[in-house]
């Protein structure tokens, strides 16, 4: 699949320069800033080119990179939590389009939560995935976690962007521990080319004091929350937390160790067929069957029945027992009207 992509900048309130991209056409879906992100270094990423291609397939995909990294300016004073929320009001207001579908990965919730109550006349939908409402200093507890998070922060001061494998494997393993070995090499390379080590240990230090767990009770836009149980970066309980607070929220647990989801894992067709129904789209080998009221889960089996897959290679693909997948595809019959796939593929591509 050919990607392209259209990158422009804007100015923070501060004057800040911040690099946006764009691609695909649509629905807009803005990505808060998080972490690790350089918009064009990203597009031949293995780790990220495939979130971009899912994104930009039935929408207009918009990302930026937050200050200090990437194409946006380097040499900052100011890295901030409050210019943090500046550089996004700055992106949003580049949206021509009067609502938009905001998305929050990791530190990113935080910034998509505040953002989302401040502008809930812009904002249509909320996504969070892998988000946390308190940083790790913030939620800790005792002088333990307290100590693990001030290390994790003085880790990244003296190994961030080294040659050195252990603290290359030390950072990777954080994000995509089950990520392939290029994976993996892409993203300690990654660490060279977004930001200096300092920039990327203050930044880390402003997340970890991080705190909207009070205002994430007054959001009254449709948010879908998932969460890796097994995330090396943000515990699973922080994703439980988030959408116990939130009035109305969706929560779409996955089966996954990698805070970074890989297009290779079934977590991945199960968030992605959680976030087309959640947006009301069409999926990927499917028309959105409406009404039919089929979870994340059956909507991920439906989609593999479309590619002519047995039960067994269902079983493999999405991690799942073979007598889980026959009872799930009962429950798509029932709730199709149907008796068999074929009937069920019928059904599915006629609406």
């Amino acid at each position: 699949m050919k990607l392209s992509q259209t990158i422009r900048f804007c100015t923070s309130a501060d004057g800040t320069r911040i690099a946006v991209a764009s691609c695909g056409t649509g629905p807009v879906i803005l990505r808060a800033a998080h972490w690790l992100s350089h918009v064009d270094y990203d597009l031949e990423s293995p780790v990220w080119r495939p979130w971009l291609e899912a994104l930009s397939a039935r929408n207009r995909f918009v990302r930026y990179d937050p200050r200090g990294c990437g194409l946006s300016e380097r040499h900052v004073a100011d890295l901030s939590v409050g210019a943090w929320h500046a550089d996004l009001e700055a992106v949003a207001a580049t949206v021509e389009e009067p609502r938009f579908v905001l998305l929050g990965l990791s530190q990113g919730g935080a910034l998509a939560i505040v953002h989302a109550l401040r502008h809930p006349d812009r904002v249509s939908h909320l996504i969070l995935l892998n988000a946390y409402a308190q940083g790790g200093r913030t939620r800790a507890r005792t002088a333990e976690q307290r100590l693990e998070a001030d290390t994790l922060v003085n880790f990244v001061r003296i190994g961030w962007g080294r040659d050195n494998p252990a603290f290359c494997r030390f950072f990777t393993n954080l994000f995509i521990p089950d990520g392939t070995p290029e994976q993996h090499r892409w993203w300690g390379n990654l660490e060279r080319e977004t930001a200096t080590a300092e920039v990327a240990a203050e930044l880390l230090w402003q997340m970890q004091g991080l705190d909207v767990l009070d205002m994430a009770s007054a959001l009254r836009v449709p948010t879908l929350i998932a969460h890796c149980r097994g995330d090396m970066r943000v515990p699973f309980d922080e994703g439980c937390r988030l959408a116990a607070t939130i009035p109305g929220a969706r929560f779409v647990p996955l089966d996954s160790k990698n805070h970074v989801l890989l297009p290779s894992e079934p977590a991945w067709t199960v968030f992605q067929a959680a976030l087309d129904d959640f947006l009301g789209q069409d999926g990927p080998m499917r028309q959105r069957v409406v009404g039919a009221g089929l979870t994340p889960a059956e909507t991920a089996v439906l989609d593999l029945i479309a590619e002519g897959l047995d039960n067994r290679t269902i079983a493999e693909r999405l991690g799942k027992h073979e007598k889980t997948v026959r009872n799930q595809l009962s429950a798509i019959f029932d709730k199709l009207g149907v008796h068999s796939r074929a009937e069920a593929i019928v059904k599915t591509l006629s609406r």
